[in-house]
């Protein structure tokens, strides 16, 4: 990303939704963007994983987990299989754990912090619906650009 989210936001103004949330930089690339893709799930994890498993062409997963602060979506294992499968980044409205291994992989993370309890593995939620957290909506193949500042998402 060579632009950062001020200077872009300067530029587009109200074309971009900000996102309110305070999300804290955990991957290893605090600077990110590309095509949403949502999941919605809470403390189960196993539909993200599948989804970042499949080829992810430069893209971000929006996961929607409800700002659940008691189990992880995602961690260690799952960050490396995003990176393996060509994801941009992933922005998590809940947990993660193994936060100093995702810190050392080459790609975005934000999420709400860290729990190193493990989430459930049932399957439970919807891929690829319309989200919304932090006063922003994510639309599937909407453009999301994050860095150190924030998050910005088209309309």
């Amino acid at each position: 990303m060579d632009i950062s989210t001020a200077d872009l936001y300067d530029e587009r103004g109200e074309e971009l939704q900000s996102v309110s949330t305070q999300f804290q930089n955990i991957g290893g690339r605090a600077r990110f963007s590309g095509p949403v893709r949502t999941v919605r799930c809470h403390r189960d994890n196993a539909l993200l994983k599948a989804i970042l498993g499949t080829p992810g062409e430069g893209a971000v997963l929006v996961v929607d987990g409800g700002g659940a602060l008691e189990s992880a979506l995602v961690g260690d294992v799952i960050a490396a299989l995003a990176v393996e499968h060509g994801w941009a980044g992933i922005v998590v409205n809940g947990v993660i754990r193994d936060r100093v291994a995702i810190g050392g992989l080459p790609i975005g993370v934000k999420a709400l912090g860290s729990n190193p309890a493990k989430s459930t593995k049932t399957g439970a939620g919807e891929a690829d619906a319309i989200v919304s957290f932090g006063g922003v909506v994510f639309r599937p193949g909407a453009v999301l650009w994050s860095d150190e500042d924030g998050i910005l998402v088209e309309h």
